[in-house]
């Protein structure tokens, strides 16, 4: 196992990439583009991979290495500290319904479409419709090691990410206006912006161009989708683990996530209101400081150019589940609502 001063320079690295990322977030060029420090960090580590990177790795490559894994998976497990089971309470059955069918129907399609339709490997399908069905860049950052994928098909997903969820972030407010006539009350644009918006900050920037009410009923059902990830994460690493056993008539041990059980375990912690709200905040922001040095180390070890090589299909297949999600996100929404009014 590599000592501490091994991992020391970069760790060092990844932890100015990440406190950079954080300090441009604030600014308002890049907070009212919803750009996170997560999306930040990972164009910084792209820049530095390319171009000075390579002359530090030699002293720096186990410490970047140590942050893609062990860093990652604690960073998803205190991601759990942003989230609390009475969250659900406050959009009732009908968010969970909308945000379970967005989800499952927006990854099932990123699968058909990508496998059979563009001919794109698995890891980069299954990248892509994670960060388009549940919660962009942290989304990505959590089933890379369930797919076990390369930088380079994570920094392409995330892309797809930045893209489609700015381009969402812009949009709505436009559509919303544009649909008043038709009675939709805020309350519902939020819910609507909560369950299709790709990343948690283009969801409330979203949701805040239009009013509070609609801001507040984003966030809700946004963090409902993201409660989401540790029981799809389950699933997915079931299903590839099954697959193998089956393709190589062996039996092979089930690999369980199990930052994503920790993950669950915290949010699940924090529902119980034991810490105090001082403690929750400095967690959460330690938090966001691990997924930013994570994602500053996996830009840091992705070359531009296997993501020229990735070519055009990623980005056919990220805007044909932004299209989903505009589409059939309104059908799902409105559906729901509509039977649950029946009842």
């Amino acid at each position: 196992m590599p000592s501490i001063s091994q991992k020391l320079p970069g760790l060092l690295l990844v932890l100015l990439l990440a406190l950079l990322a954080q300090f441009a977030a604030g600014l308002p060029l890049f907070s009212q583009l919803g750009l996170s420090a997560l999306t930040l960090a990972i164009v910084g580590g792209m820049l530095l991979g390319n171009t000075i990177y390579p002359l530090l790795a030699q002293r720096s490559h186990v410490g970047v290495n140590f942050a893609k894994g062990s860093i990652l998976r604690l960073g998803i497990i205190l991601f759990g500290f942003k989230l609390t089971f009475q969250d659900i309470a406050a959009v009732g059955i009908s968010g969970i319904l909308i945000d379970a069918c967005v989800l499952s129907s927006t990854f099932a399609l990123a699968y058909w479409l990508g496998r059979r339709k563009l001919g794109l490997d698995e890891q980069s399908v299954i990248l892509i419709g994670a960060g388009s069905s549940i919660c962009g860049a942290a989304a990505i950052l959590a089933t890379e090691p369930v797919v076990k994928a390369h930088a380079e098909k994570v920094a392409v997903a995330v892309a797809t990410v930045v893209v489609f969820g700015t381009l969402a972030m812009f949009l709505y407010p436009l559509l919303f206006s544009l649909t008043q006539a038709l009675g939709v009350s805020e309350f519902a644009y939020g819910v609507f912006t909560g369950s299709t918006v790709h990343e948690v900050a283009q969801a409330v920037a979203a949701g805040r161009a239009v009013s509070e009410q609609a801001a507040n009923s984003a966030v809700i059902t946004k963090m409902i989708r993201v409660m989401m990830l540790a029981p799809f994460l389950l699933l997915l690493s079931a299903w590839l683990g099954r697959r193998q056993q089956s393709g190589s008539g062996e039996t092979r041990r089930i690999t369980i996530p199990w930052f994503a059980l920790g993950f669950l375990a915290m949010a699940g912690f924090n529902s119980l209101h034991w810490l105090p709200q001082a403690w929750v905040a400095q967690l959460i922001a330690l938090d966001n400081l691990l997924l930013a040095m994570a994602m500053g180390a996996l830009g840091l070890t992705t070359h531009f150019s296997a993501i020229r090589r990735a070519g055009t299909k990623p980005m056919l297949l990220a805007s044909a589940l932004f299209g989903w999600l505009l589409v059939g996100g309104t059908l799902i929404n409105s559906g729901i609502t509509y039977l649950l009014h029946q009842l």
